[in-house]
């Protein structure tokens, strides 16, 4: 019994150390990529995020943050090449519910990462910068 005692003790003690935090391990690192690459990168997650949401109709608004980065500008054009109105300073018609869009680009080992989401789905993937542009260097990622 005092043996079953000390089990459920140590049991105890060790999940305490778990954590459930889904945050980074390691440092990641806002980056400041190039116009080719922020260009590359957008049009691949515009267009990836388009297979998500479905195609641009009337009623289709995106609401995103005021950002002067490249990747911002670049993410912006191409949402609005595939059709979709992109409202970037706030202010949308009582009759219209934007979709919020969320996004952001980080680097890490000679790598970027590029992530978009809404609040119905999220989508990442990490992209090697080059020359010309960018290519993908990792599979899309998804969750809903």
């Amino acid at each position: 019994m005092l043996r079953l005692l000390a089990y459920f003790v140590v049991v105890a003690m060790l999940s305490g150390c778990q954590t459930a935090d889904d945050a980074l391990t390691t440092s990641s690192t806002p980056v400041a990529v190039t116009r080719p690459a922020a260009s590359a990168i957008a049009g691949d997650m515009a267009s990836r995020l388009a297979e998500q949401i479905g195609p641009a109709g009337a009623t289709t608004t995106i609401k995103m943050e005021t950002d002067t980065s490249e990747f911002a500008s670049a993410l912006e054009a191409a949402l609005k090449g595939w059709g979709y109105t992109v409202v970037t300073d706030g202010k949308v018609a009582k009759d219209i519910k934007p979709v919020e869009l969320a996004y952001s680009i980080e680097g890490f080992d000679g790598q970027v990462l590029a992530r978009v989401s809404t609040p119905s789905i999220a989508l990442a993937r990490a992209y090697k910068p080059t020359a010309a542009g960018a290519t993908p260097a990792s599979p899309l990622s998804i969750r809903n």
